[in-house]
């Protein structure tokens, strides 16, 4: 049984990204769905889907970028744990690495990024931080 499904989710893409894999899978759950539609618009993957495995089951397939290609390899930092929540207001929220990475945040708005987060003048869990 996972405990944290996030953590896990950055894990398995850091670690294919390391073992230099061009495709990689993780069991389905909405915010990880949400989780990946910020990384694909933000370029850290190139495309994610959903694959019915039957029986009510469901994985994303993650295609990530070709690191050959790219030679930088995306930093991944789980902030808000299961042991320790993080919770920010909209005016607490702060730019990450000065503008070259991305804080996502779940507010009451859905999973969205810090400065979507920012300009809606909504707060919320600070999940992940990537850059």
């Amino acid at each position: 049984m996972i405990m944290d499904p996030i953590g896990d989710l950055l894990t398995r893409i850091r670690n294919a990204y390391l073992a230099r894999k061009e495709d990689m899978s993780v069991p389905y759950s909405r915010i990880k769905s949400d989780i990946l539609k910020i990384l694909k618009k933000n370029k850290y993957i190139s495309d994610y889907e959903e694959v019915d495995l039957g029986g009510g089951k469901k994985d994303l397939r993650v295609v990530l970028n070709n690191v050959r290609k790219t030679l930088s390899v995306p930093t991944f930092k789980r902030i808000s744990r299961p042991g320790q929540r993080i919770y920010l207001g909209s005016n607490d929220i702060r730019k990450s690495r000065n503008g070259h990475g991305i804080f996502i945040v779940s507010t009451p708005k859905g999973v969205i990024t810090w400065y979507e987060a920012r300009s809606l003048k909504v707060g919320g869990e600070l999940l992940c931080e990537v850059y």
